[in-house]
Parts: C-alpha cells; sequence; structure tokens
C-alpha cells in the first residue's frame, strides 16, 4: 500500500508540477530507482500531455538503489546546465530514504546526495516513511542536500507546487 501511496504521490505531484510549470516555461522531468538501477521516466518537457501518458503506470517496490537515483538526477541537471545556463535546477526526492540497493547502500547514498548538492541544484525531499517506527533516513538525506524535508502525509496535489516554489 505504501508503494501505490508513492506512485500516486508522484503522478499527482509531477502533473502538479507541470500544470504550474507551464505558466512559467519551465520543465520537468521524473526518474524513478528500484531494483539494480535508476530509470528515466520522464525526460524533461514542458509537456502536461506527454507526462500523464508516461505516468499512468510505473512499477514500484523491491530493492531502493537510492545513490544510482541522485546520480542520475546529477547527470540530468548537468546536462540540462549546458542545454540552458540560465535555467536553474530543482529536484524532487520522493523517498522514505531507506537505501537499500548494493553494497553501503547508506553510504553510496550519502555521497550521491552530496554530489547532487554540489551541482547547485535547490531540492526538496519529500519523506514518503509511513511505518510507526520512522528511522529519520529521509531526515538525513535532505540534510545532505541542503533541502527541506516534507512529509507526504501533509501533502495534497497543489500542496508540492507550494513548497517547490518556496525552494526554488
Amino acid at each position: 500500500m505504501a508503494a501505490r501511496d508513492r506512485m500516486a504521490a508522484v503522478s499527482g505531484a509531477t502533473l502538479s508540477l507541470l500544470r504550474d510549470a507551464y505558466e512559467r516555461r519551465d520543465k520537468v522531468a521524473v526518474i524513478t530507482f528500484r531494483g539494480n538501477a535508476a530509470e528515466v521516466l520522464l525526460p524533461p518537457t514542458f509537456s502536461v500531455h506527454i507526462a500523464s501518458r508516461r505516468l499512468a503506470r510505473f512499477d514500484t517496490g523491491g530493492k531502493t538503489p537510492l545513490a544510482q537515483g541522485l546520480l542520475a538526477a546529477r547527470d540530468m541537471v548537468a546536462r540540462e546546465r549546458v542545454r540552458d545556463r540560465a535555467r536553474r535546477s530543482l529536484v524532487v526526492v520522493l523517498t522514505d530514504g531507506r537505501a537499500t540497493g548494493g553494497p553501503d547502500p547508506v553510504g553510496r547514498a550519502g555521497a550521491a546526495a552530496a554530489l547532487l548538492a554540489d551541482e547547485g541544484a535547490a531540492a526538496v525531499v519529500v519523506d514518503c516513511e509511513t511505518s510507526w517506527v520512522r528511522l529519520g533516513l529521509a531526515e538525513q538525506l535532505a540534510a545532505r542536500l541542503g533541502a527541506p524535508a516534507v512529509r507526504l502525509a501533509q501533502l495534497r496535489a497543489d500542496g508540492l507546487t507550494g513548497v517547490v516554489r518556496g525552494a526554488a
């Protein structure tokens, strides 16, 4: 059920951000990470239509290669900076912070977060942790990124847009 909630949050948040971004001529992209790798689900786009088609369904669950997801975000930020130096990047990470893929997953995720932060992108971490016992890993990730952390339960579809505007 938590994975389904995250999937709905990603889809709703991305479409909400795209509607807002259209007015500001911003682009939105989505990178998912599961199993052993990160995948660009939605390349940077202005198009709400393309986003809604690509976000209609995607796989969740399994191991979480958080470091690969953060490194993929860093690479995308760097590529977009080359395309348009005036555009500022903002990375929104939806995670419970539980890195479970590969050797030393938490250490590698922290190192990847530091590399992403060094790239100069602003960030927001949406904490998707739903268990009764909170480990606080998403907050630790946010600290490494120099970003605010917001709990998923605190957001509505339009709530993320406000958080993102505040971070940008």
